[in-house]
């Protein structure tokens, strides 16, 4: 028997939908930190749309600074599944960060971005690459041989040059700056639909 794999996208989640995934992922955090497992889900309790397959990232900022961020960006499992599974590592696997405290839960503010299916990013040179991208819409993957690295679309609030942004990029790679200057890299786009407490 063959099953249809359905995805999400292209509408907007209702205030309701936003709500159960803000409080699955609080609750996630919640019994991560305390050392409980994630909270055992029933898909056929939630929204058709919340049990289709969704790729998402979890970011969690405390006194507006960034905590952690974790997600995916391929969809593979449920949207309610990869939420809870991206909270409890945003709060306790990002290596740029020790794990979150118990006791650092309440000040923690929690944004979800449910992502589009990355699309390939035609380009000829550098030059050309630097138009084709779309501040504040795009997110973006680079990719150089097993390197990988991608920043969501609001990261373009806090580098709005496209030179910028691609520079970044490269560093968080693991490359030179100027890498995207000297080589043709892969190129994905994805969009995001971002809400946050």
């Amino acid at each position: 028997m063959k099953v249809e794999v359905r995805t999400i996208m292209d509408t907007e989640f209702s205030q309701e939908e936003k709500k159960i995934l803000l409080n699955l992922a609080r609750l996630s955090i919640e019994r991560s930190t305390a050392g409980s497992p994630l909270p055992e889900i029933n898909l056929e309790s939630y929204p058709e749309r919340l049990r289709a397959d969704g790729a998402s990232f979890v970011t969690l900022t405390e006194r507006g600074q960034l905590r952690g961020c974790i997600g995916a960006l391929e969809a593979y499992q449920p949207l309610v599944q990869d939420v809870c599974e991206h909270a409890q590592a945003a709060a306790l696997e990002d290596y740029r960060f020790p794990p979150v405290r118990k006791e650092e839960v309440s000040l923690l503010k929690i944004e979800i971005s449910v992502l589009t299916k990355p699309q390939p990013l035609n380009y000829k040179e550098a030059s050309e690459l630097v138009t084709r991208l779309r501040p504040g819409v795009d997110g973006v993957i680079l990719r150089d041989g097993m390197r990988r690295a991608t920043f969501l679309p609001q990261v373009w609030e806090k580098i709005p040059l496209p030179e910028n942004f691609l520079s970044q990029l490269c560093m968080k790679m693991g490359a030179s700056a100027g890498l995207w200057r000297q080589k043709k890299l892969d190129v994905m786009t994805y969009q995001v639909v971002e809400f946050h407490e």
